[in-house]
Formats: C-alpha cells, structure tokens, sequence
C-alpha cells in the first residue's frame, strides 16, 4: 500500500481492527460492532498543517474520507482536519 502517496493535506489511514472479545471473555458478533474510527497514519501529504506522522494512531470522524480494500486491510484517505483525536501510547 505504500504506493500510493495523499496530496495536500490529506492523509492515509489504516483502519484497525475492533476486539472481537471482551476482556471477560464473551465473543462480539461483527453485526453487534459499531464500525471503529481507530487508524494507523501510513502516509502524509505535504502540506505543513498535517500535525500526524507515519506510525501514529488516530481517531477520525465517522463518515470521513474515501474507503479504500486491498487484501484483508481496509484504508482511508482522509483530510487532514477529519483527524480529531492523536491516541496517545
């Protein structure tokens, strides 16, 4: 996926995926989630108001960006603004 680079200040994103079990140990149907808006930050573009950087974990707006498949992984070029929140570790 690295490939392909945002312009601007859009960036991409790559979804992760939601726990499928509690810490208790009950399994959650994929059908009971609600869809995750946590993301890894894969790439920038080069605008200088981007304020993530490659590596970094995210929160994003629920309807944000334009869905992207490859394989198994699920991707997001989103704008730069669509980020709310940087997770930190």
């Amino acid at each position: 996926m690295s490939s392909i680079k945002p312009l601007a200040d859009r960036v991409l994103l790559k979804i992760l995926e939601q726990e499928a079990k509690t810490s208790s140990g009950i399994y959650i149907p994929e059908t009971a989630t609600e869809k995750t808006q946590r993301a890894e930050v894969v790439e920038v573009g080069e605008s200088e108001d981007i304020k993530v950087k490659k590596g970094d974990i995210v929160i994003y707006d629920k309807y944000a960006g334009i869905q992207i498949k490859e394989g198994d992984a699920e991707y997001l070029i989103v704008k730069n603004e669509e980020i709310v929140a940087l997770i930190k570790k």
